[in-house]
């Protein structure tokens, strides 16, 4: 017989295996055989709760993202007026909880997953659109008409930081991500509409 409330806790253990698994092997090439040994479960165990390791992984993406959305919301919680809230949205994009080896892997190869797989390409789209749209609602009131441009070079910037992060040898430096993507958004406020 089942274990009552075992399934949330399995497919957590899945998720958390598998961003881990993509982390430590730096590409998707990793097996549901490895993903699931890693969770402590059978392969049939995990097939029977995702179905496939494309949905797996989509599952794990689902998790990073929200992982994301709960840190940047954060740091707007704390943040009153325009340009705190901007810097904000900087700060939770490079919170300890997403910007760690295993979630930059996983971001980086998520990129790539996007290219071919139509659910994937969709969580992207709607990651990106929020964020662009989070960007620009406060950006019109500090810059003005300069709004979109800003906010495609702040994204295409935060997206970048991540990609290095995921390339360079050693731990990712959050500070250091923070700084870059800060320095980019005091020089463009400081060119005022």
């Amino acid at each position: 017989m089942p274990k009552l409330g075992a399934e949330p806790i399995r497919r957590a253990a899945l998720v958390k295996a598998t961003i881990e698994a993509v982390g430590e092997a730096g590409s998707l090439e990793v097996t549901v055989a490895q993903i699931a040994r890693r969770a402590g479960m059978s392969s049939a165990l995990a097939h029977h709760y995702f179905g496939s390791k494309e949905q797996i992984f989509l599952a794990a993406m689902r998790w990073i993202l929200e992982r994301y959305r709960a840190e940047v919301h954060g740091a707007l919680a704390m943040a009153v007026g325009p340009e705190q809230r901007l810097r904000a949205i900087v700060v939770g994009s490079f919170a300890q909880g997403s910007f760690r080896h295993e979630a930059i892997s996983a971001w980086l190869n998520f990129y790539v997953l996007a290219q071919t797989q139509p659910e994937a390409r969709r969580l992207l789209r709607i990651y990106q659109r929020r964020l662009r749209s989070n960007l620009r609602h406060e950006l019109r009131q500090v810059v003005g008409d300069r709004a979109e441009a800003v906010a495609r070079g702040l994204g295409a910037l935060i997206d970048g930081v991540y990609i290095r992060a995921a390339l360079a040898d050693g731990a990712p430096d959050p500070d250091y991500a923070r700084r870059i993507v800060m320095e980019y958004l005091d020089r463009e406020l400081g060119e005022r509409a």
